[in-house]
C-alpha cells in the first residue's frame, strides 16, 4: 500500500523520462501556539541502481559565535567570530555513509555534508585564522544541539533513507519546535560510481499562523508601537502583582 500510495504522487511519464523523480507529502508547515515539532516524508522513484543523498537548508542569517575564558573567578566574553548567510537549519538524510556515495570534490561542491558545509565569516581573513575551525565546530555544535542541523546515512537512526524495493525510498524530515520561520531547499540527489547523475531542488514553507502570527508580523512592522505596549503590560503587570500582595 505503501509503494502504491508513493507512486501516486509521482507522474508515470515522469518516472520514465527522469532518473529521479521525489517529493514531498506537505511543502507547508504551520506553526501555531500548540506547535510542539512535526515530521515531513520525502519520497520518490529512481530508474536504476544508484545512492541517494536528501540535503534540507533553511533561511540563512548572520551569526556571531563567542567564546568564554574565565577571568579573575568570573566568566566573560574574550573572543568572537561573525559569520555570513548562515543555514538556520541543514540536515542531511544519505542511503549509503558519504564518503561511499560521492567523490569528496563533488559533495564539496554542493554542500553535503557537515564537513562541506559552507560557513563563510565576515571577515574574509578569519578563513585563515588558526582558530577559525575551533568556531566553525562551535558554532555547528550549538545548531546540532538545539536539533537544527543532523546527520543520517545508510542504518543510522537520524534521519536514514529507508529504500522500499529497487526504485522506491523514502525519509521522515523532522522539524523541531524551535524550527525557524521562513523558505527552505530541499535538494535530493542521485549518485551513480561516484558521480552526481541528477539532482532535483523543491520549495519547502515554514509560517506562523494564528494570533501568533499576527503578533510577529505586528512587532516587525510597527517595532516601535509593540514596544510601548509591551511596557506598558509589563508595568500594568507589576502594578497588579504589587496590588495583589499588599493585599495578601
Amino acid at each position: 500500500m505503501l509503494a502504491a500510495l508513493l507512486l501516486a504522487h509521482i507522474p508515470a511519464r515522469d518516472a520514465r523520462t527522469q532518473p529521479l523523480v521525489a517529493d514531498l507529502s506537505d511543502h507547508l508547515i504551520a506553526i501555531s501556539t500548540a506547535f510542539t515539532g512535526t515530521e515531513v516524508v520525502l519520497f520518490g522513484a529512481l530508474d536504476g541502481p544508484g545512492d541517494v543523498a536528501v540535503v534540507v537548508m533553511g533561511p540563512e542569517h548572520d551569526m556571531v559565535v563567542r567564546r568564554k575564558d574565565r577571568t579573575l573567578g568570573i566568566w566573560v566574553n574574550a573572543a568572537s567570530m561573525a559569520f555570513e548567510r548562515v543555514p538556520t537549519y541543514y540536515k542531511v538524510a544519505t542511503t549509503s555513509p558519504l564518503e561511499e556515495i560521492g567523490d569528496s570534490t563533488v559533495l564539496a561542491r554542493h554542500g553535503i555534508g557537515l564537513d562541506h558545509l559552507r560557513l563563510q565569516p565576515a571577515d574574509p581573513t578569519d578563513a585563515d585564522s588558526p582558530v577559525y575551525d575551533e568556531f566553525r565546530a562551535a558554532l555547528i555544535g550549538r545548531m546540532q544541539s538545539e536539533q537544527l542541523y543532523s546527520i543520517g546515512t545508510g542504518t543510522s537512526d537520524t534521519n536514514p533513507i529507508a529504500r522500499l524495493g529497487e526504485r522506491l525510498f523514502r525519509t521522515n524530515i523532522y522539524f523541531p519546535a524551535n524550527v525557524p520561520t521562513g523558505q527552505y531547499t530541499v535538494s535530493v540527489y542521485l549518485f551513480r560510481d561516484g558521480q552526481l547523475a541528477s539532482a532535483q531542488t523543491t520549495p519547502l514553507f515554514v509560517n506562523k499562523i494564528g494570533v501568533g502570527a499576527r503578533v510577529f508580523a505586528f512587532a516587525q512592522t510597527q517595532a516601535a508601537a509593540y514596544g510601548g505596549i509591551a511596557i506598558l503590560i509589563a508595568v500594568a503587570a507589576g502594578w497588579l502583582a504589587g496590588v495583589f500582595f499588599r493585599r495578601t
